[in-house]
């Protein structure tokens, strides 16, 4: 999805601190056949680089819809608490190739997981993710909430809330929040 505002044009920033919560298939190219396509998450990392340098602390969350989502795999028979984990994983393997694009363009990232896995990413640390903010780096916060039956739009506004953003900013292939997946259900209200 494309991010609407041109932040390249906001003469003072309006937040000091911001989470963005990027859907998986966001960094998807269908018509290539990739899940993760270096070229797309390069250009969002570009986008993010904007907003660093702008003085904007970033924190990012990232959801896993491109790898696997849990609720189609209990569609196929996998058991929903393990498709929700599966999930959980995918969205780590998203938040890694971000690291590396936001990386690549110089900006300092962290990651950190609700569930561990120390030699990838540094655990979910509420004070050492703010610390990382303050100091200028990108935090993208992996592994959904760390629980199943919860979705990634969930982490985000639970980050969102523990490090005290001034918005939540969603960057999804829907407008808003909805009753239902407008995709499936015409009947599907915009809040």
């Amino acid at each position: 999805p494309e991010i609407l505002v041109k932040v390249s044009s906001v003469k003072k920033p309006h937040y000091r601190r911001i989470l963005l919560k990027l859907s998986g298939e966001a960094l998807e190219n269908r018509a290539k056949g990739l899940h993760i396509d270096p070229e797309i998450v390069g250009k969002i990392a570009r986008r993010v680089q904007v907003v660093v340098n702008q003085g904007i602390q970033v924190a990012m969350v990232v959801g896993g819809g491109n790898i696997f989502r849990g609720v189609s795999g209990e569609a196929r028979g996998i058991d929903r608490n393990t498709g929700d984990y599966m999930g959980m994983l995918a969205t780590i393997m998203n938040g890694l190739a971000l690291q590396n694009m936001l990386e690549k363009t110089g900006i300092a990232t962290r990651v950190q997981t609700a569930i561990e896995m120390r030699q990838v990413a540094e655990p979910f640390i509420l004070r050492r993710a703010v610390r990382h903010l303050e100091k200028g780096r990108v935090v993208i916060f992996a592994g959904g909430t760390g629980n199943p039956y919860f979705s990634t739009d969930t982490a985000a506004a639970l980050r969102a809330s523990e490090i005290k953003a001034d918005v939540l900013l969603k960057a999804t292939k829907v407008d808003g929040i909805y009753t239902a997946d407008p995709f499936k259900d015409p009947e599907a209200k915009r809040y």
